[in-house]
């Protein structure tokens, strides 16, 4: 498959799973609700991804019972489509999948609804690398720091069993790019297996198949905990070029 073919002619739909609460934010508000500048984490999410010239759509996966996505800009948004999260991450993403018309889109991105400082230069590579192999992929990092195993013995400490050797080791990060039909086969082959699914690649990995590491920015940060907040608005400020509110609260 041609570049030309790729960049004129290929149109990509993003699957955001957003029912989950994010506890270790200690918010009052699942964590894609905290605001960054005016803006949910959510809102920076979907407009990124939407401001990329190939994506056309983005399903949120969300909670049925949400009580702030009606509130959001987002409601009313012709490009974002909502259908009910699971229990897991990998069901919000099957609901997602299933959703999807796999013969308009043949291939689809899965995001993190807490990633919204993903480039688009990133996600350019990410698409140009896995349709030009015809394999689907991921973004992701390789690991710099020393790599430690841990366990924690009969007094609840945390001890050291040994370092791991931190060559081939990689973050893992979204999106992440699969043929639709594909991703959803090898999904649904791991639930009934009873497989631990963590993220999209992992069960491309269960069922065998392909997956290729696209290395990405390590500013696409997964705001995890409450000091990534100040971390995202950093990387935003720089994305954009302008100078961010420190506003953190819940909408």
């Amino acid at each position: 498959m041609s570049d030309a073919f790729i960049n004129s002619t290929m149109k990509f739909i993003a699957i955001v799973p957003a029912a989950g609460v994010g506890k270790r934010m200690q918010a009052d508000c699942p964590k894609q609700y905290l605001s960054i500048a005016n803006k949910t984490i959510l809102e920076h999410t979907v407009n990124k991804l939407l401001s990329h010239p190939k994506i056309e759509q983005v399903i949120l996966s969300l909670d049925k019972n949400d009580q702030y996505f009606n509130r959001s800009p987002l409601v009313n948004h012709p490009k974002v489509i909502r259908v009910n999260g699971g229990k897991e991450r990998v069901d919000s993403v099957l609901n997602g999948l299933r959703s999807v018309d796999n013969k308009t889109y043949p291939w689809v991105l899965v995001h993190d609804a807490a990633r919204p400082c993903v480039s688009h230069q990133d996600i350019d590579q990410l698409i140009t690398q896995c349709l030009a192999n015809d394999t689907g992929g991921i973004l992701a990092s390789p690991v710099r720091d020393t790599m430690k195993r841990g366990c924690v013995n009969s007094a609840n400490q945390q001890l050291i069993i040994n370092t791991v050797e931190r060559e081939q080791l990689w973050h893992a990060l979204t999106p992440q790019l699969y043929k639709t039909q594909q991703l959803m086969s090898a999904i649904e082959q791991g639930l009934a297996n009873g497989w631990s699914i963590t993220d999209e690649s992992s069960a491309i990995e269960q069922a065998n198949l392909d997956s290729l590491l696209v290395a990405g920015s390590s500013e696409n940060i997964k705001i995890t905990h409450p000091d990534d907040l100040l971390l995202a608005e950093f990387y935003l400020a720089k994305q954009s070029g302008t100078l961010l509110n420190k506003e953190q609260q819940c909408e």
